[in-house]
């Protein structure tokens, strides 16, 4: 086992996509130790990725791939620029409040990332904001999207720890406010520190224009929003119905999608699936091995050693965490962990959808902090900008996402209310 390791951490050293890392460690595990599990490791790949649940992703990227073709989240930018642009610093408000539209419908903390440092960081820099700041804001607000529902890592954990993929987006719908709110603070802090700019106020008529344009692109997220909470349909099902919604809205009332592009629309949701379908099934694969080795059990027993308290489980938990999502795929080191942690949990009377909340969100903001922060990267390669820099300029967003995870870790109401109010 300790082969494995070493190559593990090797390849992550080296830069190796996260699949392949993966992939490659767990046939040298077989190779090394015990070639008969070959006969058994196609069929558990298989098995990682045959859930219905995990349709939902395929069918939540198309709709971003047609919101960002039918003229949708450009729409969003303006009406929330309308609304908020007018107070200090309101292009970083302006941010925020897109992010938090386009995560009802994107669920892709990266997928944010790129389409919002194209949008906000030149518009941000345009009216005198640093690029650096605006970058800042761009990749903190992408937080919100695997957070406020639909999410992809919601329905992986859902996947895993077979809970409710509905309670999970449930249970994200409060966090997700309070996270976007304690940003806008946070700006507001700076914005006076600093004397942003502000745009002039709008119009009525400006105003009642840009509400009447974005109407259509807010039943996107209002359809799925509401059919969850009603149960009228499944997460998967919403995915379906909010496709056919963005592509109705982007071709017959934008009439920005074309025809002509639907064929990219298909081949890019097809990539982007693909790659979280591959990391899928290689981390089910080591996960797999892990549970072979017992090492499940070993690090399940090493937690419950230092305390029987659930206070103390959930601190080291986030310790932990903080580490594993410095240096590792959220959505691989989930597939890994889940299955050690969720037991342990359950026996200290932890509620596996609030275990589920503080497990997406740590690894989640694993995306914006260094070494291996992918969001970090996009940005910084889209926004040209040296990772150092936007790093220093993001610290204070940092603290202030870690200073709400504390507060929905050690608050489970935060997390359950929702969940709790809707279960009837």
């Amino acid at each position: 086992m300790l082969i494995v390791i070493a190559v593990f951490l090797g390849l992550l050293v080296l830069g190796v996509p996260i699949a392949y890392v993966l992939g490659i460690s767990s046939i040298v595990y077989i190779v090394s130790s015990d070639m008969g599990l070959f006969g058994s490791a196609p069929m558990r790949v298989f098995q990682g990725v045959q859930n219905f649940g995990l349709l939902a992703i395929p069918l939540f990227v198309f709709v971003g791939e047609l919101m960002n073709s039918g003229g949708i989240s450009t729409r969003l930018v303006r009406f929330t620029n309308v609304v908020l642009g007018h107070f200090r610093g309101g292009l970083a408000y302006v941010n925020i409040a897109t992010n938090m539209f386009l995560a009802s419908i994107l669920g892709s903390a990266n997928a944010q990332t790129a389409m919002m440092s194209r949008v906000m960081v030149p518009a941000m820099e345009k009216e005198g904001y640093k690029r650096e700041f605006s970058s800042a804001v761009t990749v903190s607000s992408s937080l919100l999207g695997p957070i406020i529902p639909p999410s992809l890592v919601f329905i992986i954990y859902g996947v895993i720890s077979e809970t409710s993929i509905t309670r999970m987006f449930l249970a994200g719908v409060i966090p997700g406010i309070v996270l976007a709110v304690s940003f806008m603070l946070l700006i507001y802090v700076i914005a006076i520190k600093e004397n942003f700019p502000k745009a002039e106020k709008a119009t009525s008529r400006q105003a009642f224009r840009a509400l009447l344009e974005v109407i259509p692109a807010l039943l996107i997220p209002l359809v799925i929003l509401v059919g969850i909470l009603t149960g009228v349909f499944t997460a998967t099902e919403s995915a379906a119905v909010a496709s056919l919604i963005a592509f109705f809205v982007g071709f017959f009332f934008y009439r920005e999608l074309k025809l002509k592009d639907l064929p990219k629309i298909l081949i890019d949701t097809a990539l982007n699936s693909a790659t979280v379908t591959f990391i899928v099934a290689m981390a089910s694969l080591l996960g797999w091995i892990l549970a072979f080795e017992r090492v499940p059990n070993a690090i399940g027993d090493f937690l419950i050693s230092f305390s029987d308290s659930p206070y103390v489980f959930l601190f080291i938990l986030n310790i932990l965490l903080l580490i594993v999502g410095m240096f590792m795929d959220g959505i691989a080191a989930m597939i890994i962990l889940v299955p050690i942690l969720l037991p342990v949990a359950l026996n200290l009377g932890i509620d596996p959808v609030h275990l589920g909340i503080i497990i997406c969100i740590n690894l989640t903001i694993g995306l914006i902090t260094p070494p291996v922060g992918t969001a970090l990267f996009i940005a910084s390669s889209i926004s040209e900008i040296r990772m150092e820099t936007l790093t220093r300029s993001l610290i204070p967003f940092i603290i202030v996402a870690y200073a709400v995870l504390l507060l929905i870790t050690y608050i489970p109401a935060i997390t359950l209310t929702v969940p709790q109010l809707f279960s009837g």
